[in-house]
C-alpha cells in the first residue's frame, strides 16, 4: 500500500541491495588458510558475536588472533528481487541511499543495473562521514528536501541502520539478511517500525 505521509524511501547497500554471502566465504576462506582455525569454527565464531556486535568479521579475527584478509567486490551480487523492489517503490516515492562505502559508489550501483531507480546517494566515502553518525542522514535528508517523518530508511544492520535513523525521527525498515539479520535487538530505541526478511516485502509494505 502507498503509505501517504512518505515522500522518500531509503537504502543502505551491504547485505540489503546487495548480496555479501559468497565475498564473506571468500574472505573467511583466505583469513583461515594456513592456520589451524576451521572455515567453520570462524563462520560459526561471527554468527555469535553478530549478535550482539555487527563488527562480527573483525572481533572473531581478534578471537584467533588472524590477519585480515582482503575484500573483494567482484564476490558481492544484486538480490534477484532488488531490482523488482526499486522499481516498482520509484513509481511512488523518491529513492535514496545512505551508505558507508568506497569512493566509486555510483558506478557500482550502475554496473549492478540499480541506479536508474535512485534520485539521490548519500555514500560515507564522499561525505567523510560514516553510519552510525546522525549527520549522515541529516545530510541525505537536507538533500532530500524530506522531513524525517517523510523519510525511511531500510537496513540490515540495528547498529548502523535502525538505531541511527530511528534517532533522526525517520521511519525505519529492519531486513533480515546477511549477519545483520541475526542481531538481537535490546531496547526500544533499536526496535524498528517493520521488519522482514526480502527486498519483496520491503516493496509489499509501500505498494
Amino acid at each position: 500500500m502507498v503509505r501517504d505521509n512518505i515522500q522518500w524511501i531509503f537504502f543502505d547497500i551491504g547485505s540489503t541491495l546487495i548480496d555479501e554471502s559468497k565475498a564473506y566465504r571468500n574472505r573467511i576462506e583466505k583469513t583461515v588458510a594456513g592456520t589451524n582455525v576451521s572455515f567453520d569454527v570462524f563462520y560459526n565464531k561471527m554468527v555469535s558475536i553478530s549478535k550482539y556486535d555487527q563488527n562480527c568479521y573483525h572481533k572473531a579475527l581478534e578471537v584467533y588472533g588472524l590477519a585480515m584478509a582482503p575484500w573483494n567486490s567482484d564476490d558481492e551480487f544484486v538480490y534477484e528481487d532488488a531490482e523488482e523492489c526499486l522499481k516498482s517503490l520509484s513509481e511512488n516515492y523518491s529513492i535514496g541511499i545512505i551508505a558507508n562505502q568506497f569512493p566509486g559508489c555510483k558506478e557500482r550501483l550502475k554496473r549492478a543495473g540499480l541506479l536508474r531507480y535512485i534520485d539521490l546517494i548519500v555514500s560515507s566515502a564522499e561525505e567523510g562521514i560514516a553510519k552510525p553518525d546522525l549527520r549522515i542522514f541529516e545530510i541525505a535528508l537536507s538533500k532530500a528536501e524530506c522531513k524525517a517523518e517523510e523519510a525511511v530508511m531500510v537496513g540490515d544492520r540495528i547498529d548502523n541502520d535502525i538505531f541511527p535513523a530511528k534517532k533522526a525521527g525517520m521511519k525505519t525498515v529492519w531486513i533480515r539478511q546477511g549477519f545483520g539479520g541475526l542481531s538481537c535487538i535490546r531496547s526500544d530505541e533499536e526496535a524498528p517500525d517493520w521488519t522482514v526478511d526480502s527486498l519483496y516485502e520491503v516493496k509489499n509494505l509501500f505498494c
